[in-house]
């Protein structure tokens, strides 16, 4: 199905879609085309080179995702930046207003989780592994709980820090040096069986490496938690 695109100074006109006047349908023709909200999920840690994106989402032509970068670029939710020496390289960030999409996203996430149709077997980015670790904390089991966690996800690294009511994770490039703990597997789905399934790293097939402390470490998997599925 083909939709009308209106533009006016090369903004998207409100209502290019359903002619309506609520928020939600707003938001909608804002992020709703295929592919724009995965995008937008791919930059929620940081700033990211065109090609990063191309590899991480391999079903998504480099013409599709030149168009919905320019799309993005053009609402205010992305912008472009340049990478200091000795990288210098030029990046896709989201904007401060792009940014405020990961509540939207956890929230959407969180409800879409009930429902039994939902397939945990699919391939997972590692960016996605990482917010949804984020979604998935209940931060009323943290407590005192205090820690640097180092995620290594094949050949890319996270450092999380847990403090307070959150987990704030951002890129480690080479990696992080001396976390309290660190969880290491080949792709992000082998986390699955172990920080949502609470199986212990062996029963789970060994291929997420786990170390620390084991109370620690136990204590840390124990504050994710899924939402029950819905009936029917």
């Amino acid at each position: 199905m083909k939709f009308k695109k209106e533009t006016v100074s090369g903004q998207v006109v409100h209502g290019k879609w359903y002619d309506d006047a609520c928020a939600a349908a707003f938001a909608m023709e804002l992020i709703g085309e295929r592919w724009t909200i995965l995008v937008i999920r791919e930059l929620m840690l940081g700033g990211r080179r065109f090609s990063d994106i191309r590899a991480s989402l391999s079903a998504l032509s480099a013409k599709t995702l030149t168009e919905r970068l320019e799309t993005l670029q053009g609402l205010g939710i992305v912008e472009k930046a340049q990478l200091p020496p000795p990288a210098s390289t030029q990046v896709y960030q989201l904007t401060e207003w792009g940014r405020g999409l990961e509540p939207v996203m956890q929230a959407l996430g969180r409800w879409s989780m009930r429902s039994p149709l939902h397939d945990p077997t699919l391939p997972l980015t590692p960016v996605s592994l990482m917010l949804s670790l984020r979604t998935m904390l209940d931060p009323r089991r943290i407590g005192d709980l205090e820690l640097w966690i180092a995620f290594d996800v094949g050949d890319d690294h996270f450092a999380g820090r847990l403090r307070g009511e959150e987990l704030r994770i951002h890129p480690a490039g080479d990696g992080y040096a001396s976390p309290d703990l660190r969880f290491a597997a080949p792709t992000a789905t082998d986390f699955l069986p172990v920080f949502y399934g609470k199986k212990a790293p062996e029963e789970a097939g060994g291929r997420l490496a786990v170390e620390g402390d084991p109370v620690l470490v136990d204590r840390f998997i124990d504050l994710f938690v899924l939402p029950p599925k819905c009936g029917g």
